[in-house]
């Protein structure tokens, strides 16, 4: 499941950039309600699955709040994504 969210909280992030291109002018305003439609389905997928991930991982109220801030602020997913991928490999048993 963890694996999912990083998926998705890199698509949500990507998207959240689409979109702010968009009201930048980077991007032609023919676009804004099929972004607008992608974005917001991925947001309502991103909070979903955090909650389950956070649950399953027992994460603190900090880190709680920190990863649901970063679902607003444009290219936070990058540090998301590094944390993430903390997780997983500290959750990786070790062979010997």
């Amino acid at each position: 499941m963890l694996r999912f969210f990083r998926v998705v909280s890199m698509l949500e992030g990507c998207s959240y950039l689409a979109i702010l291109s968009v009201t930048l002018g980077f991007i032609s305003r023919d676009f804004v309600s099929q972004l607008g439609m992608l974005h917001g389905v991925l947001f309502m997928l991103y909070i979903l699955l955090f909650s389950g991930v956070s649950r399953q991982q027992k994460w603190s109220l900090v880190t709680h709040l920190s990863l649901f801030s970063a679902s607003i602020v444009p290219f936070a997913f990058i540090a998301v994504e590094f944390f993430l991928s903390r997780q997983l490999v500290s959750q990786k048993p070790t062979s010997v």
